[in-house]
């Protein structure tokens, strides 16, 4: 039996670490939808604890390996996620300005500006935020989260399309950090 829970643990820290790779392809390729390989770790293991599956060896140190691994998918992943997800509710493809940030038409003079720069880095932030916070049992530190980076993006928001992607590409990020913040929390308890 012992043999069998070290196999499990091995499969699921190559599991982990393929979705790491995958993830860095998507950023370093700029292909987004590798990133949805990152789905296959996080969907199993959430399924394996809603049926309360343990399948991982006694000492603890296993389990806060693969929780690390699974918190650093988190914040790794979210970006290609999002932008996968900002490409399929979008109408048009998204274009991106010199500066990292989306171009976007300005309803009132109809030129093109480039809204919500940093995004990538202040996701990344924002994710490493939630999945600590929720780590360690301090999930109202998301609102803080949620307000700085309304009131922070508030300016960039005059335009409906600035603030449709600022909503959907915040929400994707949110809920794939939760999720992966809740089984890294779940695979060391």
């Amino acid at each position: 039996m012992i043999v069998i829970d070290y196999l499990c643990w091995v499969l699921a820290l190559l599991v982990i670490a393929g979705g790491i790779v995958a993830t860095v392809f998507a950023i370093r390729l700029a292909r987004p939808r590798l990133a949805l390989l990152a789905l296959i770790p996080i969907g199993l293991g959430l399924l394996l604890a809603v049926f309360g599956v343990r399948l991982l060896p006694d000492p603890p140190a296993f389990a806060v390996v693969l929780a690390l691994g699974v918190a650093g998918l988190g914040v790794l992943a979210g970006s290609p996620l999002t932008v996968y997800v900002l490409d399929l509710a979008s109408r048009e493809p998204v274009r991106r300005g010199v500066n990292g940030g989306i171009l976007i038409h300005r309803e009132r003079t109809g030129e093109e500006q480039e809204v919500l720069r940093g995004g990538a880095t202040v996701g990344h932030l924002e994710r490493a935020a939630i999945v600590g916070s929720i780590a360690l049992g301090h999930p109202e530190v998301i609102l803080a989260i949620i307000a700085i980076k309304g009131l922070g993006r508030f300016s960039e928001l005059d335009s409906a399309s600035a603030r449709e992607r600022f909503i959907i590409g915040t929400l994707a990020s949110m809920l794939w950090a939760g999720a992966c913040a809740v089984l890294a929390v779940l695979t060391v308890a």
